[in-house]
Formats: structure tokens, C-alpha cells, sequence
């Protein structure tokens, strides 16, 4: 999803502390949240699409263009009526750049022109075999050839077909360096931002390089963090740092994993983060095969 549960949780937060004092503010940042609600849940289907033969008729046309449109309703909301507002805000404003470039890469993944295509396998039939998909008799299922519009201009009457990674990118960066300045380094909302950045780098700029990089250094900057937080934002911060672990040695194979582990300050092989009153509790190792599976990081 482009927005990660931390996301929505602080947002549903924010929301809810601000509505006295700023009503206007949080009612848009209820609308996002319920804006996000439904993209969610359109999102993980359409991922799961993109993993299909893509020769063959399907549905994701029409969901490629319900997510745009709610995309372009959130990111309306976003850079119209929320930005202006939380200039004076330390964490929203975090949030909300994030959530900017979170639009942004949805219209990347489902719109961008040129199509981006992700790093995943996808079901295939040999050449010569029938396709288990149809049936012998009927012929094949779907309408007659030419009267489906391709997923690269379904949607142009919603948004324009550009590349929009560039967008991204500069949304992204902009994200990242707030993050940087105003929250500490194992702070889940930076976490969130740094997660996604390096998804956004890995898929749709195709530099798994710098995307590794980015997650290494994002993780070594955890574990140098001194300063405490409470039960919940400990447990999101470890969520989110066993997802950069994993994300650090995508496209390696299992062969090179023991060359990717990242030493913490201390120059254990573990990495630590401050819980509470300073008490240091472990977090998942990053090396070997010990890490919980990743979730989808957008």
C-alpha cells in the first residue's frame, strides 16, 4: 500500500488531537484517512494482478482506474487544503509530505507513462502448451480483441499520461530530508518514510543499488539512536526495520546474504533500539534467515 499502517495510525491520531483546535485541518485529515481506507484495499488486489499474464483480459483495467481517481482525490486534499495548514506542525508535516509523494507513486505504478514494470514473476504459459486458463472448447474468455483499452491510457481522462517519476522522486526527496531534520532516527514515521522511498527506488527507478543502500544506512542510523520511546512506537519502529532488513538484500539471492548484515555502533552483529526509560531491548537479527517475512511496504 502506498501508506503503511504507521501511517494511517498517526494520521487517525493527529485527527483526533487536533479537531478541537483546528476543525478544518482534521476534517481533511479524516477524509484522507478514509481516502486511504479505500485504497488499501485496491491496491493489494491490483498487486496481486500485476502478477498475472498480462496477455489475457482482466479486471485490472477497471481498478487501475479507481485507484488513480482516488489517488487524485487524496493528493487533491493533500497539496490543497493540508499543506498550507501544518507549517507550524513537527510530525503532520512529516506525514503529510509523505503522504504526497505516497499519491505520487501510485500514479507511477498504474499510470505512468512510459508503464512501469515490477521486479516479480509472473505466470506464464511455455510455448506450445495450452494455457490452463481456457478451457479447449468456447475459445478464449474475454471480449473480442481491440474493444479493451491498454492499462498505459485507461485513466488519461482523469490524470494526464506523463512520467511522473521525476515527481516522485523530488516528493520523496523532500519527505526524506524533513524527516531527517525534524524526527530522531528510529522514529516509525521516518522509518515509514525511508521504507517506502526505498521500495519507490527499487521498482520504479530500477536502482537496487542505491535502493540496498538507502535501507544499510537507514538501519545503522536505528541503531546509533539514543532516544527512548514508548511500547507502541517501539514495536513499529522493529516492524519497520525488519522490513528495511529484508528490503536490503532484495535482488541478491540467498548465496549473498551473508555479506549484507549490518553492524550496529557497538559493532555487534545485533542492533538495538531504546525502549522506555532507556532499557535496550534486541531487535531481529538482519542477517541469515531469521527475519519475519516483509510485508508489502506500499
Amino acid at each position: 500500500m502506498a501508506s503503511s499502517e504507521v501511517d494511517t495510525k498517526f494520521l487517525g491520531q493527529f485527527a483526533k488531537n487536533i479537531q478541537l483546535d483546528h476543525p478544518l485541518l482534521a476534517q481533511n485529515l479524516f477524509q484522507i484517512l478514509g481516502n486511504l481506507t479505500m485504497l488499501s484495499k485496491m491496491v493489494v488486489k491490483a498487486r496481486k494482478l500485476r502478477r498475472l499474464d498480462t496477455t489475457r483480459d482482466t479486471k485490472s483495467v477497471e481498478l487501475y482506474t479507481r485507484i488513480i481517481w482516488y489517488a487524485k482525490e487524496g493528493l487533491k486534499i493533500v497539496e490543497q487544503y493540508v499543506l498550507p495548514l501544518v507549517a507550524g506542525f513537527g510530525e503532520l508535516k512529516v506525514l503529510v509530505y509523505k503522504l504526497r509523494a505516497s499519491y505520487y507513486h501510485l500514479y507511477v505504478l498504474f499510470h505512468n507513462t512510459p508503464a512501469i514494470t515490477l521486479r516479480t514473476p509472473k505466470i506464464s504459459t511455455p510455448p506450445g502448451l495450452t494455457s490452463p486458463r481456457y478451457k479447449e472448447k468456447g475459445g478464449p474468455v474475454g471480449g473480442p480483441p481491440g474493444l479493451s483499452l491498454p492499462p498505459d491510457i485507461t485513466g488519461s481522462f482523469l490524470i494526464p499520461a506523463l512520467d511522473y517519476r521525476p515527481f516522485a522522486t523530488q516528493c520523496f526527496e523532500d519527505a526524506s530530508i524533513l524527516a531527517d531534520r525534524q524526527l530522531w532516527g528510529s522514529h516509525p514515521l521516518r522509518l515509514s518514510v525511508k521504507v517506502e522511498y526505498t521500495a519507490f527506488i527499487y521498482d520504479c527507478l530500477d536502482e537496487a543499488n542505491r535502493s540496498r543502500e538507502l535501507a544499510r544506512k537507514t538501519i545503522n542510523e536505528v541503531y546509533n539512536a539514543d532516544e527512548g520511546m514508548d511500547d507502541d512506537m517501539f514495536e513499529d519502529a522493529a516492524e519497520l526495520v525488519s522490513i528495511l532488513g529484508k528490503m536490503m538484500k532484495r535482488g541478491l539471492g540467498t548465496g549473498t546474504s551473508a555479506g549484507t548484515s549490518t553492524v550496529g555502533a557497538s559493532g555487534s552483529d545485533e542492533g538495538t533500539l531504546r525502549g522506555r526509560g532507556g532499557d535496550l531491548e534486541r531487535t531481529p537479527r538482519l542477517h541469515g534467515d531469521t527475519l519475519p517475512p516483509m510485508h508489502n511496504p506500499i
